[in-house]
């Protein structure tokens, strides 16, 4: 039997406080409803369907990369109703699972063994928790034999039901068949006016099929967001699970409680991560790589030995093995250091290739360049790569020395062990071996008196 699982992504969040709708809020880097998307996506034969309604179109824009079937509740009026929006798009031969987009930690190793508990749809399998202060939450209620009976929304509940811990987590599986014959008949006679999804177990236990539950391995699995504060907290519990999971890859962390991980994040043996440190999209550590406090990585490869110092921010960059970084060094796109290359303090480098053993050590910019092996580049140097048109290349061959302070007009060449002069602002091509000094001449003047105030 084929799977459908249809995500509840309509809602607006007006508890968020924001114009963005509230599935599309982010958690490590990424929107909640994407989290919910990938765990579904890793079930067998699944086929997704999204209902959504507030923000539709920035929803359908933001979310990319999944095969989804869309549907629309133009109006909010409940999860039966929502779930109703997908159904004409979903085989009538399938088992259906029903995922909320505000509820991003659900683990597909929960999601499978619920399904199992439908045996191929014809049980109606939930997903429930016990919970120390139950409020607000849908009572699931048992009769003498532990037979669940019915879900009693808060709102309708009565103060014994009220005593409940047992509650609905709003994830449940059954077959399609079932839920096309149920949700015609939900009413709305209740206190919030909605089509209640809830309804359909007591239209179950009326017809004999058996409603399973299982409880998730963790609470925070079914936690949902309803606000800022509960989506800090589950950006929390997120985080240190990236984090547990560096530690038992023998990963030193400086202090678990203190890094962010948006992305995937991959590491070799006797990797140092000091706090506060940012790591976006794909990253990859080599053995031996140390990253210093406060630095952000993204989509990088840094080799093996390789050590950043604190506050760098490197972004789309390739590091060979035992380069040094920073501090305060920011290496954009297109940035390619060769194994024991240099770039210090306050130096960028951007579509740059920085050759084996070189150093940019302070206060440079290299852009759209390349330079060869053990070249050595003065502080406050900059490539003038830009006419505010185009962009041009600079290339530095082997050995050369460029003094500080200098500018080097692209498209500029200067050859293997060439030498620029301090202060210099190079517009020709340097040859090999040469010393370029493009400055204005030096005069003193004696007997000269410095201003004096009035």
């Amino acid at each position: 039997m084929t799977l459908a699982v249809v995500t509840l992504a309509a809602g607006k969040g007006s508890r968020m406080k924001s114009d963005l709708p509230k599935v599309l809020h982010r958690l490590a880097g990424k929107p909640m409803l994407a989290h919910v998307l990938n765990s579904a996506a890793a079930l067998p034969q699944a086929k997704q369907h999204v209902v959504i309604g507030h923000g539709a179109e920035a929803v359908q824009q933001q979310i990319s990369g999944f095969d989804v079937c869309w549907a629309m509740q133009t109006e909010q009026k409940g999860t039966g109703h929502a779930v109703a929006q997908a159904m004409p798009d979903v085989d009538p031969a399938s088992t259906v699972l029903v995922l909320y987009g505000d509820v991003p930690l659900i683990r597909t190793e929960t999601l499978t063994k619920l399904l199992a508990e439908t045996h191929d749809g014809q049980a109606l399998a939930l997903l429930t928790v016990e919970l120390a202060d139950p409020t607000g939450y849908g009572r699931i209620v048992r009769d003498d034999a532990g037979n669940i009976q019915a879900i009693v929304e808060h709102k309708d509940a009565t103060p014994e039901q009220h005593r409940i811990r047992e509650v609905n987590t709003g994830i449940l599986a059954v077959s399609a068949a079932h839920l096309n014959s149920w949700l015609p008949q939900l009413s709305s006679n209740n206190a919030q006016g909605e089509y209640y999804l809830t309804d359909i177990i007591a239209m179950a236990v009326e017809q004999g099929v058996a409603v399973r539950a299982i409880h998730p391995q963790d609470e925070y699995e079914v936690q949902g967001v309803n606000d800022r504060l509960q989506l800090a907290e589950l950006e929390r519990i997120y985080q240190r699970q990236q984090a547990d999971t560096l530690l038992r890859d023998g990963v030193s962390l400086a202090d678990p409680a203190r890094i962010d991980v948006r992305g995937t994040l991959t590491v070799g043996a006797d990797v140092v991560i000091d706090v506060g440190c940012v790591f976006e999209g794909d990253v990859v550590l080599e053995d031996g790589v140390h990253i210093g406090p406060y630095c952000v990585v993204k989509n990088s490869r840094l080799g093996a030995g390789t050590q950043v110092e604190a506050y760098s921010h490197i972004d789309d960059a390739k590091l060979a093995a035992d380069c040094h970084i920073g501090p305060y060094a920011r290496l954009r796109p297109g940035a390619d250091l060769h194994a024991e290359a240099k770039v210090g303090n306050f130096c960028e480098v951007k579509k740059s290739v920085i050759g084996k053993g070189s150093k940019v050590n302070h206060l440079t910019y290299i852009g759209d360049a390349e330079i060869g092996q053990d070249v050595n580049v003065g502080a406050g140097t900059i490539t003038c790569n830009y006419d505010g048109v185009n962009k041009f290349k600079t290339e530095i061959g082997d050995n050369a020395f460029i003094g500080s302070n200098s500018s080097l007009v692209a498209p500029a060449k200067i050859g293997a062990g060439a030498t620029v002069a301090a202060g210099s602002v190079i517009t020709k091509e340097v040859g090999d071996g040469e010393l370029a000094v493009a400055r204005g001449k030096q005069r003193n003047v004696t007997g000269w008196a410095r201003p004096v105030k009035k």
